[in-house]
């Protein structure tokens, strides 16, 4: 119970929330130019969508061997689940890692990165509605609605580029739809995730996850033909280095679910576009010195704040879970 508490209250701090929250969409939006470097060194095309599950399974899988690994050596239960806890921790990884990454590359397939990147922001709008019908003190109010509004605003500036084609009136389900359902997939499935760490250890949770959705994903891919082709030192790196980032910043993320509101974590997600953006500029030699992008910035910023100053008490320490 006492590192039941204590986890408590360093994950509930409130500066400790703006911190781990804000690295995890650092280590998210890092993601972006990682894996477009992968695809290149591994001449992985953008419609190779077997060869992209493979990529992503690798990925997954070894963040959730590595995050077990490191619960094992701390002295977590990582081999103490009860039997029913791992039926519910692997519909879990094949809904949060497998089955809204399926849904997400599909659609990203059929749109552009631009319409992509926007409407996966509405996961946060998701979580936020969800949160408000599942706990009694995650309610949605006028400050948190206009914070998520004025966040999604920002995603919008740093999508937005002068002439870009990439944003119309259009709409259909295996593009734009697909998009929205993965956005939809990951809310719920993060939600689940809360309830399940109440009774789970949060690393251990999260490691059993992580591997068994990238196990379903690389199965899936070597299924419909998929492979890694080329494979040499830098992209083994490189995906050693998104195993490594999604193992630290899932597991983070699990740890801020499991302490505090769900609407008051979510909303740092409108920040992973940014930084891929931005990030996506400095390593992939785009421009980076653009308005739209300190535009972007200051408005997700400003959404945070308007959802994270929330004048309500924070849940108990014996009682996160609201």
């Amino acid at each position: 119970m006492t590192d039941r508490l204590g986890g408590a209250a360093f994950f509930s701090r409130p500066r400790n929330v703006v911190l781990l929250a804000t690295l995890c969409c650092l280590l998210w939006g890092s993601a972006y130019p990682a894996i477009k470097s992968g695809y290149a060194l591994l001449s992985i095309g953008r419609d190779d969508t077997a060869s992209q599950l493979v990529f992503a399974g690798w990925r997954f899988l070894l963040a959730g061997v590595l995050l077990l690994g490191i619960a094992r050596a701390i002295g977590r239960p990582v081999f103490a689940l009860p039997r029913a806890s791992i039926g519910r921790i692997a519909l879990l990884g094949l809904a949060q890692t497998s089955l809204q990454y399926v849904f997400f590359y599909v659609g990203l397939a059929h749109t552009t990165g631009v319409k992509a990147s926007i409407l996966n922001a509405t996961g946060t709008f998701f979580s936020v509605l969800l949160a408000h019908f599942i706990y009694h003190n995650d309610r949605l109010d006028h400050r948190k609605a206009l914070g998520c509004l004025v966040g999604f605003a920002g995603v919008m500036a740093v999508n937005l580029r002068s002439g870009d084609q990439g944003l119309d009136a259009g709409f259909t389900l295996l593009g734009e739809g697909f998009i929205v359902i993965a956005a939809f997939v990951l809310s719920a499935a993060s939600i689940y995730g809360k309830r399940l760490s109440q009774r789970i250890d949060a690393m251990v949770m999260t490691g059993c996850q992580l591997a068994i959705g990238g196990l379903a994903l690389l199965l899936a891919g070597h299924a419909f033909g998929g492979a890694l082709h080329g494979m040499s030192l830098a992209p083994a790196v490189l995906l050693l280095y998104m195993a490594v980032l999604s193992a630290a910043a899932f597991a983070l993320w699990a740890a801020l679910l499991k302490y505090n509101r769900v609407g008051m974590v979510s909303v740092f997600n409108f920040l992973i576009p940014v930084f891929g953006a931005l990030l996506s500029a400095l390593f992939l030699g785009e421009q980076i010195l653009a308005w739209r992008n300190a535009v972007a910035l200051l408005l997700v910023c400003g959404g945070i704040w308007l959802v994270t100053t929330d004048r309500r008490p924070p849940p108990s320490a014996a009682n996160p879970a609201g």
